[in-house]
């Protein structure tokens, strides 16, 4: 049987905001072809790491629902452990350039503040990230060719 979930995207959505994580798992789905998780803690996107996610977009602070839960930036570093290729867009509600630098500082691939144009800036650096895995794979085919 042929999966048809295999040319599919891989998302996984880490926020304890459980209204913000449905918006944007609508919003992402009207406007492409995504495999999305989503998950209320690190602790549980951690735990499906096996799974490959392509992309993870990941809250900032994830103590909304589990008090002792771990932040933002303690998965972002067991996620990076675990595999240091997967790309990581942090979000947050806070819009202070100390948290931005913090985030990157820690390997994000970029940071986006929730606000209005989350949404489109997530399409955007979605994009980017898939333009630079299409060059690079373009990139190591004629390398291994020559």
């Amino acid at each position: 049987m042929l999966n048809k979930n295999k040319n599919k995207v891989k998302l996984f959505l880490v926020d304890d905001d459980a209204v913000f994580l449905k918006i944007l798992e609508i919003q992402l789905l009207d406007h492409a072809d995504f495999e999305i998780n989503s998950f209320e803690t690190g602790e549980l996107c951690i735990a499906s790491l096996a799974k490959k996610p392509d992309i993870i977009i990941l809250d900032y602070h994830l103590d909304g629902i589990v008090k002792n839960a771990i932040n933002g930036i303690q998965t972002l570093d067991e996620i990076k452990k675990f595999d240091v290729e997967i790309p990581v867009i942090m979000l947050s509600s806070q819009d202070k350039i100390d948290v931005a630098v913090r985030c990157m500082h820690h390997e994000a691939y970029d940071y986006v503040v929730k606000s209005e144009t989350a949404f489109v800036r997530l399409k955007k650096i979605i994009s980017t990230i898939f333009f630079y895995k299409k060059m690079k794979k373009e990139l190591n085919w004629y390398m291994e060719r020559m």
